[in-house]
């Protein structure tokens, strides 16, 4: 099926949308390949984890296709220009450029808001993640090999990133 891109929405994740956050990111959950957590957030503890701005939805005919929202790497105030990259895209809609609108967006609203540094986890064998994320100007800038385990097995992540060339480094 076609999508037809006139049609989409972006919409804020608010409290009054998020069970659709939360029941994408339970596909996400259900492949293994998307996030070491096993459990599904609560709104109180999703809102505090991520940034206020760039907490993105793309809708078509009121319904939530995929969502994308930042966290913050780390409290020090060096680092408040980078953040660490969610994309979920639900199942049916996986392959379609959802991710890719999604993502452009996340970089052209985070370079709004002071981010430079755009960086992402992605387990190895999350390979449409990792097409994704090239598509998208995101390059490998390292491996993490056993960096935890997921349901007893231990993954390994590939280390993305993307540099804004509006802000940030003169």
């Amino acid at each position: 099926m076609l999508l037809n891109f006139t049609s989409m929405k972006i919409q804020l994740i608010t409290e009054d949308n998020f069970s659709d956050v939360v029941e994408i990111y339970k596909q996400g959950l259900a492949t293994n390949i998307a996030t070491f957590q096993n459990d599904l957030p609560q709104w109180e503890d999703w809102d505090k984890g991520h940034l206020s701005f760039c907490r993105i939805s793309i809708y078509e005919d009121n319904k939530m296709l995929g969502w994308t929202a930042l966290t913050p790497v780390s409290s020090r105030c060096v680092y408040a220009g980078v953040a660490e990259v969610s994309v979920y895209v639900s199942q049916e809609e996986r392959g379609k450029g959802i991710g890719k609108i999604l993502l452009a967006e996340l970089i052209k609203q985070s370079e709004a808001n002071g981010i430079w540094t755009l960086q992402s986890g992605i387990f190895s064998e999350n390979i449409s993640s990792i097409k994704l994320h090239e598509k998208c100007g995101f390059r490998m800038v390292g491996y993490r090999e056993k960096i935890g385990k997921k349901d007893g097995i231990w993954k390994d992540n590939v280390l993305m990133e993307h540099r804004s060339k509006n802000i940030g480094i003169d």
